[in-house]
């Protein structure tokens, strides 16, 4: 399934090089119930005009490798944020981008790349599977940095349902707007302004300034700030992954493919082309009980059946045998 990218690019965008501090999550200008501020987040643009996007005269393994290096770390963070697990949060990125690299002809001319993978990663990470993995059964313990409000908002979104806390974190956390957050959350413009209108219920019982959404964009940022950096494997690490799965994936399907020819061949020329009917032999039947039914007559009664038929008499003499 295709993950919903937004319309526009987030403003964790930067360029490769830039060695600036990360802002994982952007500002939100003050806003009412769920509407949005009127300044949208736009794509950076380069001194020749041309967004960053873009990405003129790259090859598409230098194209993949300034997106991972731009946006790996920052989706590590909002990952933790949906699932509290460090490690689960790494490996979402991972297979994102490794799915990216998979179909890097569609995502590298998709309006907002960044969108795609994110999308992808919080799908991956949100999966109802991983509850069976031991590793991953409980959350990690949040960052000693974040103080007690840090872990507190970190356990009132963990408990907050999947849909719900994607909900917050896309519109409270990156700023996106109402129908790009229903789009990447896959539900309907009502649904998702309920969704958010509810976990904002679900937080204000926590802590009442969380009702603020600038108070909560604020104490999520400083939440993912103070998470430590997660290890993250090279870009051409990721790429030489993806590339190893899609051929594995590719020897499997082929060699499955090619076991059931090879035993729909060997039915076809080895299955009989009419119906052949099989006698069994005969076999000795031992301590079969005795068949039921009448007796086999004697002479003596034959006889007597023969002289009752040939000689009807209705009267008495027929049930009084007659001496001598």
């Amino acid at each position: 399934v295709t993950p919903s990218a937004p319309s526009s690019p987030d403003s964790s965008r930067r360029p490769a090089g830039d060695a600036g501090p990360t802002r994982v999550l952007p500002p939100v200008p003050a806003g009412d119930g769920v509407s949005m501020p009127a300044e949208r987040l736009k794509p950076e643009v380069s001194a020749s005009g041309e967004a960053e996007s873009a990405a003129p005269g790259l090859t598409p393994e230098e194209a993949f490798d300034a997106l991972y290096a731009q946006a790996a770390p920052d989706l590590v963070h909002q990952t933790f944020l949906l699932t509290g697990r460090r490690a689960l949060s790494r490996e979402a990125v991972e297979r994102a981008f490794q799915q990216a690299w998979q179909r890097w002809p569609e995502v590298a001319v998709d309006a907002d790349p960044v969108g795609w993978v994110r999308a992808a990663a919080y799908e991956y990470a949100l999966s109802p599977w991983h509850r069976l993995r031991r590793a991953h059964k409980h959350p990690d313990a949040p960052p000693a940095e974040a103080g007690r409000r840090g872990q507190e908002l970190l356990s009132a979104l963990l408990e907050l349902p999947p849909p719900y806390r994607r909900t917050v974190l896309l519109y409270d956390g990156l700023g996106l707007d109402l129908p790009d957050t229903a789009a990447e959350t896959e539900a309907s413009t009502p649904a998702a302004a309920n969704r958010l209108l509810h976990a904002r219920t679900v937080l204000g019982r926590k802590d009442p300034d969380l009702t603020e959404p600038e108070e909560l964009h604020r104490r999520l940022n400083a939440l993912v700030a103070e998470e430590p950096v997660a290890d993250l494997p090279a870009a051409r690490a990721v790429r030489t992954g993806s590339e190893h799965r899609t051929r594995t994936w590719t020897r499997a399907v082929v060699g499955v493919t090619a076991v059931l020819i090879a035993m729909t061949g060997f039915t076809a020329v080895t299955a009989p082309t009419r119906y052949v009917p099989v006698n069994a032999p005969g076999e000795t039947v031992n301590g079969v009980p005795v068949r039921g039914g009448p007796e086999k007559l004697r002479p003596e009664d034959v006889e007597l059946r023969d002289r009752l038929r040939s000689e009807p008499n209705p009267g008495p003499e027929r049930l009084i045998p007659v001496a001598g």
